[in-house]
């Protein structure tokens, strides 16, 4: 499952969508003009008309804003003609402000419908990034069901450095679940070089403790001879949590690397499945298979079992408190690994006040009874 940020409307989208809207610049224009025409001549109504571009601009493009502005022009140089005469010195400022502040309205128009069209283009470069490095895991591998979501924290960029994959293993599905130290370039290019080095691992059958050993050095080596000197890319590290659940078993073996661990959800209880001997985070250092530990657990039919990045448990509430992810899939009462990624995603939100201070990224898997 995938949640993204809304991409900005085109400016004739955006007159379609608002196009209904014309009614009150056009009858702004239409109720100054006749009020003044009859009224008394030492009144003058033709500053209202000003009102009508401006209003314009708060839902049309430029060029529908520049139509406006010229039609009230339009109205204040037919109320000159009719009003006191179109060469009083009253009626020719009137229609030269009118000129300046519909000519300026119209240019920042034009600029905010520039600077939308570039952020649609970062968005959509962004998102085709993302469907390449974050390839959305398969509803279904093997006996397992699997959901999965990602925020990213920054709007703009909709991508991060939290990760996830899933590869074929004998006899398992192994998946890797991960958080970048940092944000920006940086981070997504630690990420891309994590899950690039994940998936290529897939062929050679390695071993978890393999497997975290490979990833690791191939972090340390992309720091140290790739870095370039950067101090944000000399000081990076990746949380990292690589898994293997088994099809004719009813168990997952783990090595937890410096990753938030697990919650296993059974029978209406939630338990931590914390790693008894956690290896460092990836990166730190050149490492072995036989720095890494292997844990196993329980994983039978129709448990869930829930893997989330730090960004989800260090989210915080208005008042500091951070989010409480066990109690809040302690009182989950729906069903299913879609059910509660999505719960999840808007229970982060609201509490959070709709914007998170780092990227999220949590995986909801059950094997089917």
């Amino acid at each position: 499952m995938r949640f993204r940020h809304g991409r900005t409307s085109r400016p004739g989208r955006a007159w379609r969508k608002g196009h209904g809207l014309l009614i009150i610049p056009l009858a702004i224009i239409a109720a100054v003009t006749m009020i003044d025409i009859n009224s008394p001549t030492t009144i003058h109504l033709g500053p209202f008309l000003v009102a009508a571009p401006a209003i314009t601009a708060s839902f049309a493009g430029a060029v529908l804003t520049g139509a406006i502005g010229a039609l009230a022009v339009t109205a204040q140089v037919v109320i000159g003609l009719l009003h006191g005469g179109l060469m009083t010195p009253n009626h020719q400022a009137q229609i030269a402000a009118l000129v300046v502040i519909s000519v300026l309205v119209t240019l920042f128009r034009y600029v905010r419908d520039r600077r939308e069209r570039q952020l649609g283009q970062v968005r959509s470069v962004a998102f085709a990034t993302q469907q390449v490095l974050m390839r959305p895991l398969p509803g279904r591998i093997g006996p397992l069901r699997i959901a999965s979501v990602y925020i990213a924290a920054e709007a703009e960029a909709e991508i991060g450095g939290d990760l996830y994959a899933a590869v074929p293993a004998p006899g398992a599905t192994r998946l890797v679940i991960g958080d970048v130290r940092g944000k920006g370039l940086p981070a997504i290019d630690e990420a891309a070089l994590l899950v690039g080095a994940f998936r290529g691992s897939a062929y050679r059958d390695l071993p978890l403790p393999g497997i975290a050993a490979h990833l690791g050095n191939s972090v340390y080596w992309n720091i140290v001879h790739l870095a370039d000197g950067e101090p944000e890319s000399q000081e990076s590290f990746v949380t990292a949590l690589v898994l293997d659940i088994h099809h004719d078993a009813p168990a997952l073996s783990m090595v937890t690397c410096g990753h938030p661990p697990p919650l296993l959800l059974r029978d209406d209880t939630v338990r931590t499945l914390d790693a008894s001997e956690p290896a460092l985070p990836l990166g730190l250092s050149a490492t072995s298979a036989g720095e890494y530990k292997v844990e196993t657990f329980g994983f039978e039919p129709g448990d869930l079992l829930l893997l989330y990045t730090d960004g989800v448990i260090e989210a915080r509430d208005r008042t500091g408190t951070f989010y409480p992810l066990t109690d809040r899939v302690a009182v989950w009462d729906g069903s299913g690994p879609q059910s509660l990624v999505r719960h999840l995603h808007d229970d982060l939100l609201r509490y959070a006040g709709g914007r998170l201070g780092d990227d999220a990224a949590m995986i909801a898997i059950t094997r089917c009874r």
